[in-house]
């Protein structure tokens, strides 16, 4: 057989991810600061990339926006032209001036963040400094600084005197009076092994040995714990009134001795949206302050005059790539900058009720139902409402907080789940504490609502607000 050259014409569909797709599509689940960080990092290396100077903004804000319209009009006019006009065309708003935000003059100042943080002790630290007042021999201070690097943040030991004493040449005795050493520091109930040797020791600095109140930790914190005070009661031959000055005093120990050393760091949030009402109507305005606001360099701009000759192809070939990549890279951001106004501006639309009256108004919303309002795709909004939070006038919430189910009711409307998850904390809290709601009681308060719920659907939502059952929450005293 002769081989044969042959030209066929053949129709078919295929979905290639440009570079410039690929980058918008980066750009959308990033945060604000993330995306600070991302520009400035393209600045220093693309060099056709230039910050917008301070006083271009200021007189770009000043300007009124028919001179804007024209200025920029007349730029594109004066624009030197080279062999891809199209980036001329397309992009002529941003040769020159770059993107700016365009926020209302009521918003130019953000709320602020306090930095009010300060340098505290840490556990380790308290008791390491202890521990060098206590002792002077080298090898006891070794043991007890392996005793308090395997200390837990609540102060618990999570290693065993075995495994402690593996970690170098110590007998067992030594690692065992190390630990009853480090067990006399402050906090007191520090490195014990579980929570009835953390209370017996708390027990013992209040000289309380041999009473009911340590038989009560050491024999008997199941039945404490499930709240069986007639069967308690009855193992120690106490009455519940007699019970009840015990209970009072294991209930002021603390079961986590060395939380208070390692408190949760606070977590400062910067809305990237920020939810204004201006007049009768919610305007969504973007948080940019800290996003550079770039544009093109018109320095190596003039590099590609072809008319430029001591500048040579390669010279050329090299500025030209890197515009089209500073180019796509502005139009990204403000791409990105324009899908998410919009999702926020639809999420205001459908959560009207939840910005005027709070939360007890929160509607079942769901991804599908904004991306047909502004006409994308669930993916695209999914991507906007990551890692975003927006201020509102009801708070600062993340922009997924907006996007949950919702259950029927009788009289019509879905109500959300948040604003149940909301109803059954409130009912909670207004309970008799000596006679706390069952999950069935809570289900037909709410039936009586109008809300239909089962019991299992009350109980989930219960453990996810990490509330106790009603026999955890009784109170007898």
């Amino acid at each position: 057989m002769g081989i044969q050259q042959k030209l066929q014409t053949r129709l078919a569909q295929k979905l290639i991810l440009t570079p410039s797709l690929q980058q918008a599509i980066k750009l959308l689940p990033m945060s604000t600061l993330e995306l600070a960080d991302l520009l400035n990092q393209e600045v220093v290396e693309n060099p056709l990339l230039e910050e917008v100077p301070t006083e271009d903004l200021q007189a770009a804000e000043a300007t009124p926006p028919a001179e804007k319209e024209a200025e920029d009009k007349a730029k594109a006019d004066k624009t030197d032209s080279w062999d891809d006009a199209d980036y001329e065309y397309f992009f002529g708003d941003y040769l020159d001036d770059g993107y700016r935000p365009r926020a209302p003059q009521e918003v130019k100042e953000l709320p602020p963040i306090e930095n009010t943080l300060s340098t505290s002790s840490s556990l380790t630290d308290h008791l390491e400094w202890q521990l060098s007042l206590q002792t002077e021999a080298e090898a006891n201070r070794e043991i007890g600084e392996a005793i308090i690097g395997n200390l837990n943040d609540d102060g618990y030991l999570v290693a065993s005197v075995d495994e402690i004493a593996s970690m170098g040449p110590w007998p067992l005795d030594d690692v065992e009076k190390a630990l009853r050493l480090i067990q006399s520091f402050d906090p007191i109930g520090v490195a014990a092994r579980d929570l009835q040797e953390c209370l017996t020791l708390q027990i013992k600095h209040l000289h309380l040995e041999g009473t009911p109140t340590e038989r009560i930790v050491s024999e008997h914190l199941r039945l404490l714990h499930n709240h069986q005070m007639p069967e308690l009661a009855r193992k120690l031959g106490l009455t519940i009134e007699e019970l009840k000055g015990h209970i009072e005093i294991i209930q002021h120990l603390d079961p986590k001795p060395g939380s208070r050393f390692n408190p949760q760091p606070s977590q400062y949030v910067i809305p990237d949206v920020y939810i204004i009402k201006v007049e009768d109507q919610y305007v969504a305005v973007l948080n940019e302050d800290g996003l550079p606001q770039l544009r093109i360099s018109p320095t190596y701009r003039r590099l590609l005059d072809k008319g430029a000759a001591e500048n040579n192809d390669e010279t050329r070939a090299y500025v030209k790539d890197k515009f089209r990549s500073a180019l796509w890279l502005i139009k990204s951001v403000e791409q990105r900058q324009k899908t998410i106004r919009k999702v926020a501006t639809s999420i205001c639309t459908f959560q009207r009720d939840f910005l005027d009256h709070g939360i007890e108004h929160l509607r079942p919303l769901v991804l599908r139902d904004v991306a047909n309002d502004i006409g994308m795709h669930e993916s695209t909004v999914s991507r906007v409402v990551t890692n975003k939070y927006m201020h509102t006038p009801q708070g600062v919430f993340e922009m997924k907080y907006f996007f949950h189910s919702g259950i029927s009711s009788s009289y019509g409307d879905a109500v959300s789940s948040v604003t149940i998850k909301n109803r059954i904390k409130k009912i909670i809290e207004g309970e008799d504490p000596k006679k706390p709601l069952s999950d069935s009681k809570i289900v037909n308060i709410l039936q009586r609502e109008g809300l239909m719920l089962a019991r299992r659907t009350i109980a989930k939502y219960r453990e996810e607000l990490k509330i106790p059952t009603s026999n955890q929450r009784k109170v007898l005293f």
